[in-house]
């Protein structure tokens, strides 16, 4: 349910917002094979002050819960995190990660399950949220493939995709137009397999995300209902 639930990428060079920041708020169910119950999850961009924005996400289960949230500006069209912070309850151990991103200093501090974290901070690292912004506004700029690095826990790691081609997606919503996205890993490393699925005519909002893990495992989530800068989400009728 973890890897389902989150999403972490980050570019190298700063990333230029193709598409501008509108608020959003998107609820969707989250399903896993594995269990005879499904869940739900919220996730929302909401604009603080001047540059400053935030962006959440919440999901819960039978057995598990999870919240996440980041707060960030843009500056010169480039998106920098300021604050992370995600909390996991259920599911086995608990688990609870802070950091602070402090660019005078050029340096990440926080701490991981109550071990201090200190990580040099480069141009470009993204969190573990706003990862989701990268990628959206890289696909909404028409990229094919695209590479990022990110601040995972205690160490930094790099996260490659690729868009596949266009899809229709069936929600409660709506037939939505999307662009589907895959992660890409290396088969003999790892067998997981995560798709994305982002909608075109709504800023690029994530409305699909499909997880198998590499013990078998599937984890989806899919859109309910949302909004996008104050307008409802509304797909095609057949």
């Amino acid at each position: 349910m973890r890897h389902l639930l989150v999403f972490a990428f980050a570019l190298f060079s700063l990333p230029a917002l193709a598409v501008e920041p509108k608020p959003f708020s998107a609820s969707y169910t989250a399903d896993w094979k594995q269990l005879p119950v499904s869940g739900t999850a919220e996730r929302s961009l909401r604009h603080l002050d001047g540059d400053n924005w935030q962006l959440s996400f919440e999901a819960s289960m039978l057995v598990a819960s999870l919240t996440e949230q980041s707060t960030f500006r843009v500056e010169n069209t480039a998106l920098l995190p300021l604050t992370y912070h995600y909390e996991r309850s259920g599911l086995g151990k608990g688990k609870e990660i802070e950091h602070d991103f402090d660019w005078s200093e050029k340096q990440v501090i926080g701490n991981d399950r109550g071990t201090p974290v200190r990580i040099p901070l480069n141009r470009g690292m993204q969190d573990k949220s706003t990862y989701q912004l990268a990628l959206q506004y890289d696909v909404a700029a028409g990229k094919k493939s695209m590479s990022y690095q990110v601040i995972d826990g205690d160490e930094v790691e790099t996260y490659d995709f690729r868009v596949l081609g266009d899809d229709v997606v069936r929600t409660k919503a709506g037939l939505i137009d999307a662009v589907k996205v895959e992660r890409v890993r290396d088969p003999t490393q790892s067998s997981r397999k995560t798709v994305l699925w982002f909608a075109k005519d709504w800023n690029h909002l994530l409305v699909r995300l499909h997880q198998v893990e590499k013990d078998g495992k599937e984890y989806q989530i899919m859109l309910k209902d949302g909004s996008v800068d104050g307008k409802p989400v509304e797909g095609r009728r057949d």
